[in-house]
């Protein structure tokens, strides 16, 4: 079992794949709701589901957690554009794709956020018009956010999307109170 993150501020989760990312997002998910219920929670799930060698990555919060109908649940059938692409261009054309459906639903959660949990964030920011400062000064609004990011070399380093995900994460490593690295 991952170790608790604090409910307040703002904590980064990263790690490689099937780290625990995900099941660690959904266990703060759980304590905020107990805490607090689900009156101003965001719930923002942006995690492809891929299947790599017989086993399945990533998913959503969904997989380990109930998100309540008064929480907010913005979900993105999100592309892997790494994985899916078949040229550079192709992945970035997906990865755009992934930012616009993260930018729809960040546009479509509550004004006034009280707790905010991200499920892999990288996917909304591999795009050449990342939206880091958007996403983190919605997350600066509440209480608490709790965000997840894919960080590892496993999916290669020289191609554009890497790229990319590699200054996002280094700009909400500079945001984020605290950094949980998981193995």
């Amino acid at each position: 079992m991952s170790p608790p993150v604090p409910l307040d501020g703002t904590t980064l989760a990263v790690g490689p794949s099937n780290a625990g990312k995900t099941r660690l997002t959904a266990q703060a998910l759980d304590r905020w709701l107990d805490a607090h219920g689900p009156d101003g929670c965001v719930v923002l799930d942006f995690a492809p589901a891929i299947e790599r060698d017989g086993e399945i990555l990533g998913g959503p919060l969904t997989q380990f957690t109930t998100v309540p109908d008064r929480a907010y649940h913005g979900v993105v059938d999100a592309h892997a554009p790494r994985s899916e692409g078949d040229t550079d261009a192709e992945a970035l054309a997906l990865a755009a794709a992934n930012t616009a459906a993260a930018v729809d639903r960040l546009d479509a959660a509550s004004v006034e956020p009280r707790a905010v949990f991200v499920n892999d964030a990288t996917i909304a920011l591999q795009s050449d018009r990342a939206p880091t400062e958007r996403l983190t000064g919605y997350c600066d609004r509440a209480d608490c956010s709790v965000v997840n990011a894919f960080e590892s070399d496993e999916l290669g380093v020289d191609n554009p999307v890497s790229e990319n995900e590699r200054q996002a994460l280094e700009r909400l490593r500079a945001w984020a109170d605290r950094v949980v690295e998981l193995p």
